[in-house]
């Protein structure tokens, strides 16, 4: 990892669930020392104890981040033990949905460097994507090293205000469930037609993933690409006329679908 700054001063991962494991491995990876990261984690993986970090050991005083990945449920015994280094030069990075900076400036300080991100599941093999946004404290330098962080699981995209994190999660951070029951879906739909359920299930996940791998390196935007696979009055055009249909398609039901889940995020937050 290029930024020299972790290995001499240190990171503290607080918590290492999935998420947090994730990250981690990305981040040994790229070349950090482990020597250089503390995890404290109450219930340690058997991959964790072989990563040759410092496990729940005394965390050194001052690091160069402290990022918090444990449950949000967590946070109210967790968060405390971290007060001393509030206020200071340590940057607080977290990925825990629905915890916002305010709730960490209360507990850590008003003039501690918050960021607050949102990763989605695919980070667990690098190809997730997290949407991350500062207080007025963090520096565009802290923006930086957490965008480096970050990079480790995937892509990174930074946000205008805090107020898109409930949009955000609505779409990336829930989206690949939808993405999941779309497979579901289409491979119960391929049965229904007279396919075996293990052939149906293999077609239904190798077309949604070469479309999605698809999407991301071509030139043309999604729409020109369903356009270049729909011949007029053909099989395409006849499945697109029941997907697209204005009142009771796709865009209506997933224009209702994110709505729900980013009204469940603000419920969330302000609970």
């Amino acid at each position: 990892m290029k930024d020299g700054i972790l290995a001499e001063k240190g990171l503290v991962l607080l918590g290492c669930g999935k998420m947090g494991s994730a990250m981690l491995e990305g981040w040994l990876k790229r070349g950090l020392p482990a020597n250089s990261v503390w995890v404290t984690d109450p219930n340690p993986s058997d991959w964790l104890k072989g990563r040759g970090v410092h496990l729940n050991e005394e965390l050194p005083a001052e690091p160069a981040i402290v990022l918090i990945a444990v449950k949000p449920q967590m946070m109210g015994e967790a968060l405390p033990t971290l007060q001393a280094m509030g206020n200071g030069r340590t940057l607080f990075v977290s990925v825990a949905a629905g915890i916002s900076i305010g709730t960490y400036e209360s507990i850590l300080g008003s003039d501690t460097p918050v960021i607050r991100a949102m990763p989605n599941t695919p980070a667990a093999i690098s190809q997730g994507i997290t949407a991350m946004i500062g207080n007025s404290k963090a520096s565009d330098a802290h923006l930086d090293l957490a965008e480096t962080l970050l990079s480790a699981v995937g892509e990174v995209v930074q946000l205008e205000a805090e107020t898109q994190m409930d949009a955000v999660t609505g779409l990336s951070g829930s989206g690949p469930a939808y993405v999941f029951h779309l497979i579901e879906c289409m491979a119960a739909a391929g049965e229904a037609q007279g396919l075996a359920p293990d052939l149906a299930m293999t077609l239904a996940k190798a077309t949604v993933a070469g479309a999605g791998a698809l999407a991301m390196q071509a030139d043309d935007d999604p729409s020109q690409l369903r356009r270049n696979v729909t011949s007029p009055n053909g099989t395409t055009q006849a499945g697109l006329d029941v997907l697209m249909n204005e009142e009771d398609g796709l865009a209506p039901l997933m224009k209702t679908t994110v709505a729900a889940a980013a009204n469940r995020s603000k419920e969330l937050s302000n609970g």
